[in-house]
């Protein structure tokens, strides 16, 4: 019976100070990892609306499916769009800068899980897929084709943007 017992207790104080130090290295960095977050969330909004200093978190109601968060841009400058979509890999998350003329400044992506080589080129911003969409307006930002093998992710990212101009749409009858 000894035998079995202390070989139990053993792994079960292993497992016990394991879990202790995990709940303890996380408690240290979560801070950091959610500062970091914040930083490059903060970063991005900078990036896809040039011309506003601060931006304002809005608290609008009834916002299209895929829409996380608006943000209103200091000056009258515009407004950005957190946005998530589900591509073929899983969920493509976006962020969209609409100008206060309602044309995009930028769309970049924040992260992704699309297939390597193929649905990558839709959503690495290094692909230039995105600049696409610069200048685009609710009117015209339909034609932008989309990249051939990627149909999915392309469509996934069209309809984030149109999501986009449909809050925009919301926040700007808000005001």
């Amino acid at each position: 019976m000894k035998d079995i017992i202390k070989p139990i207790a053993v792994l079960g104080a292993i497992c016990l100070i394991v879990t202790a130090l995990l709940a303890y290295v996380n408690s240290v960095t979560q801070p950091i990892i959610k500062a970091a977050e914040e930083e490059a969330a903060a970063n991005a909004r900078a990036e896809v609306l040039k011309e506003a200093k601060s931006f304002e978190l809005m608290n609008i109601k009834n916002l299209p499916d895929g829409i996380t968060e608006v943000y209103k841009g200091s000056s009258d400058s515009g407004y950005v769009f957190m946005m998530t979509q589900k591509g073929y890999g899983g969920d493509i998350k976006l962020i969209c800068g609409i100008k206060n003329d309602g044309t995009i400044e930028a769309v970049k992506t924040l992260s992704h899980s699309e297939t390597s080589g193929i649905g990558s080129r839709v959503v690495d911003n290094g692909a230039g897929y995105h600049e696409k969409y610069v200048g685009k307006t609710a009117d015209n930002y339909q034609g932008v084709d989309a990249i051939t093998g990627a149909t999915i992710s392309s469509t996934a990212y069209k309809k984030a943007v149109g999501s986009a101009f449909e809050a925009y749409k919301i926040v700007k009858g808000a005001e």
